[in-house]
């Protein structure tokens, strides 16, 4: 089983530049090392990443069958996404435990989200299930 664990944007993590400097920021990226590193030894990283803010990124909007790019920043940061955590466990208790342990990644109040992905041994077989398993997407590695 694979689950996310988001990292919700704040207005801080929105700024154009995060704080790279000083002591609280060290103790908030050693702690992050540390997780990761318990994750990786445990066999159950696949993948960490912290996000650029939104006012480098942009959306694409599906209206009417056409489709619209609306360039960042966007306004609502509950709504963002400042990084994420990707695992592979046994359980969803197991990855409940894991999520309990992921260090405060902001300075001030926030919160993350757990969310487990789709496999593709959860869609009914068919031919395009079939063409997704080929290129090796939706399948615990």
């Amino acid at each position: 089983m694979r689950f996310m664990i988001i990292v919700k944007a704040t207005k801080d993590s929105e700024k154009e530049t995060a704080p790279n400097e000083g002591e609280e920021n060290e103790k908030l990226f050693a702690a992050m090392a540390t997780y990761h590193e318990e994750l990786a030894k445990a066999g159950m990283l696949l993948d960490a990443s912290g996000l650029q803010p939104s006012s480098k990124g942009w959306r694409i909007q599906y209206s009417s069958g056409k489709r619209t790019v609306i360039d960042g920043p966007f306004a609502e940061t509950k709504e963002l996404i400042a990084g994420y955590t990707l695992i592979k466990v046994k359980s969803r208790e197991e990855a409940l435990e894991w999520s309990k342990r992921y260090p405060k990644p902001h300075f001030t109040d926030c919160e993350i989200e757990v969310r487990q992905l789709y496999e593709l041994e959860d869609f009914a077989p068919s031919e395009q299930i079939e063409r997704f398993r080929e290129l090796g997407v939706g399948e615990e590695k």
